[in-house]
């Protein structure tokens, strides 16, 4: 807008009141008049309209133009990050609900493998060896349920500070919410050149700069009007005092009209000066993108390997789950018939446990993985209105 109006017409009302002594007043009368004016006063309006400057103008345009695209880009970019970071948020608290729970249902497993030993010592069938081991392997199975417990709730509130949601009811303070949705392990392919070609001219950094870039080159153009000169068109109604009369019906008024130009011949090569910073700016900008595309490319790269990473892990999680439902299947099969002993079946419920918890590990790699893929090659989302 401040630039813009260097391109429209100017309007001004000027006015002025000016009270002189009467010694002053005397020496200024003209000859003959027989009278001093001591007082004087104008109202003036003038209308100021440039009709060349070099270009430059019609550049500074074109520069705030671009600097306003580049503003959006940046509240883009903004926007991406926000979005990646509540999607991580979102994943970490659905990680650690299912962590909760795998904790609880460990820790329901080993009560029911103590009430089995419990059992059995009071038929006889075992020592109070195996009662005592079952209650150390609930005991020690408790910290890591209050553990994920105390994180899922950490996580809450770090996602509710990730979306701005603030609950000022101090009733519901303890009450944790419900989440939809699952840690689920859906493969997603992406070609790294195409990603890196995506990135490139996708991404709302770089394309920003794309922008500030023109308007840096916009902006020396500007410097370098300068060197020309300027033309307006001005025009105005006056309406002031006779300087030979207080009357007020005897007032001067009229119009003018003209053109005003104005050609710094030499500034003491303060133009050169501004010209200099310009090109230096440009610079600087040209080298900023080069420096943030390779570092884009990098992200690319980054997010490609964790990806392929979360992906094969995840994929080995599967079937280790799998594996130690069935191992655990077997030995609690051969505890009872009493061909394995208390301590095979322990084992294999840690290893149940653990394999789970690697999997929700995995599950929950690949989905932020998948997240920071999206917003490393500049996805869009199709729910985000663009700004």
């Amino acid at each position: 807008m401040e630039i813009k109006a260097r391109a429209l017409p100017n309007a001004s009302i000027d006015s002025a009141y000016r009270l002189t002594d009467r010694e002053l007043s005397r020496d200024q009368a003209a000859p003959g008049a027989g009278t001093s004016d001591t007082s004087y006063w104008s109202i003036a309006l003038e209308v100021r309209q440039v009709l060349y400057s070099g270009g430059g103008v019609k550049n500074a345009l074109d520069a705030q133009k671009l600097a306003r695209e580049s503003a959006l880009l940046e509240l883009q970019g903004v926007i991406n990050t926000a979005l990646l970071d509540v999607r991580t948020r979102f994943y970490n608290v659905l990680f650690m609900r299912e962590q909760t729970k795998v904790q609880e249902e460990n820790v329901r497993l080993l009560r029911e493998q103590l009430q089995t030993a419990k059992n059995r010592f009071n038929a006889g069938a075992s020592s109070n060896f195996e009662v005592l081991r079952a209650e150390v392997a609930v005991a020690n199975a408790q910290p890591s349920l209050i553990r994920a417990r105390n994180g899922y709730r950490i996580a809450i509130d770090e996602l509710r500070q990730a979306i701005g949601y603030s609950n000022p009811r101090m009733e519901s303070a303890r009450k944790l919410p419900e989440f939809v949705g699952t840690l689920d392990f859906t493969p997603v392919s992406y070609d790294l050149q195409d990603a890196l070609r995506t990135a490139r001219d996708n991404r709302p950094e770089l394309q920003r700069l794309e922008k500030l870039e023109k308007a840096r080159e916009a902006a020396v153009k500007v410097a370098r009007a300068d060197y020309q000169p300027d033309l307006s068109v001005v025009g105005g109604y006056q309406f002031r005092k006779n300087n030979f009369s207080d009357r007020f019906n005897d007032s001067l008024d009229g119009w003018s009209i003209g053109l005003e130009s104005k050609w710094a011949i030499f500034d003491g090569r303060a133009t050169a000066g501004r010209v200099a910073q310009a090109r230096s700016r440009l610079n600087q900008a040209k080298l900023l993108t080069s420096e943030s595309t390779l570092a884009v490319e990098v992200e690319v790269r980054r997010a490609y390997s964790s990806l392929q990473e979360a992906a094969e892990l995840a994929e080995s999680a599967t079937k280790v789950v799998e594996q130690a439902e069935e191992a655990l299947r077997l030995a609690d099969a051969r505890y009872a018939a009493g061909s394995a002993t208390q301590l095979d079946v322990l084992e294999a419920r840690v290893s149940l446990t653990d394999s789970r918890n690697n999997q929700l590990q995995a599950n929950y790699s690949h989905n932020v993985a998948v997240a920071a893929m999206r917003k490393a090659i500049g996805q869009a989302d199709p729910f985000v209105m663009k700004p």
